[in-house]
Order: C-alpha cells, then sequence, then structure tokens
C-alpha cells in the first residue's frame, strides 16, 4: 500500500503547476551519441528562478538536441539556448489548463486507490486461505480483517489528503 503511494507521489511530482520543477523533465529523454538518454545525463538540470528552469549542457554538440527533445516532449514549453545553458521559462497555467490538470491528477489519485484496495483482497483472500488451511482461527481471521481494513482506510485517506494538497497545489495563481 506504501508502496502505491509513493507511486502517485512520484507521479505528482511530474504534473506541472505553476512552479518549476526539476521533475517537470524527468520524461525527457534525448537522442545522444545514437540512443535516448534522459535528460539529467546529458547535462545540469536547475531551478534558479520559480517560473525558469535551465539546462547546463555537458557537451556543446548536444545542445540543438536538447532543445529538440524539451520542445518533443508535450509539455507546452519552448526552450531557448544561450550557449551551453539551456533556458526554459515555465508560462502561467491558465483556468483552463488548471481542471485538466485537477482532473488528471484525480486519476492518478483513482488509480492508486485501487491498487491499495487490491492489495487489501490479496491479503484477504491469504487470510481465508489460512483459515481454510487450519492455521488460524476464526477469530484470528476478524482481527487481522479488521487490522487490513484499518490500513486500508488509512492509506486512502493518505491518498485522498495528497490529492486535495496537488489539487490546491494546481489551482493556486
Amino acid at each position: 500500500m506504501e508502496g502505491a503511494i509513493e507511486v502517485l507521489h512520484k507521479e505528482f511530482s511530474g504534473l506541472r503547476t505553476g512552479r518549476a520543477s526539476t521533475s517537470l523533465l524527468d520524461p525527457v529523454t534525448v537522442e545522444a551519441y545514437g540512443q535516448a538518454m534522459p535528460l539529467n545525463q546529458v547535462g545540469t538540470v536547475g531551478v534558479p528562478e520559480p517560473r525558469m528552469l535551465t539546462v547546463q549542457v555537458w557537451d556543446k554538440g548536444m545542445v540543438k538536441a536538447v532543445e529538440k527533445a524539451i520542445m518533443d516532449a508535450g509539455l507546452g514549453l519552448n526552450p531557448q539556448a544561450d550557449g551551453q545553458l539551456v533556458r526554459i521559462p515555465i508560462p502561467p497555467l491558465n483556468e483552463e489548463r488548471r481542471k485538466e490538470l485537477a482532473k488528471v491528477a484525480g486519476k492518478y489519485a483513482e488509480e492508486t486507490r485501487v491498487s491499495v484496495r487490491n492489495v487489501r483482497r490479496h491479503g484477504m483472500d491469504e487470510l481465508k486461505k489460512l483459515e481454510k488451511d487450519g492455521a488460524i482461527s476464526e477469530d484470528e481471521l476478524h482481527q487481522y480483517s479488521d487490522e487490513i481494513q484499518k490500513m486500508t482506510d488509512a492509506s486512502v485517506a493518505k491518498v485522498d489528503h495528497a490529492l486535495a494538497h496537488k489539487e490546491e497545489e494546481i489551482m493556486q495563481v
């Protein structure tokens, strides 16, 4: 269940809010030296100010490839090369895009809730099998089932809290 929540936090970090974040460029891959490489392996990604990302490209010949990869990533960003430094201004989000991102965040949260429930179902099935085999008593089955349900409820509450926090962050102007 904790693993599902960690995945949710990773997915949320990739969602763009009004502020710049290095994790925004995590999905970008650059065609470098004949193979696709993650952006962080061809340059240093930095956040010099709240609405600006920079990529200090290590190899001068890769600047154009980095620029092209960022444009083609579908993030709605327009990089500007300045020598070996690529500046990426983060445009402010309009209301429509904010609502769209909030829906995407909601979809991620729902997928995580389903994962948590699948873990619960798997745990319950294991308990029933143990009881059927005689490894645990019926009372223990109910006790462990209640514990699993409490863990599930706590995990779903964490997901809901994370979603509320992310939606608030997205809707912030």
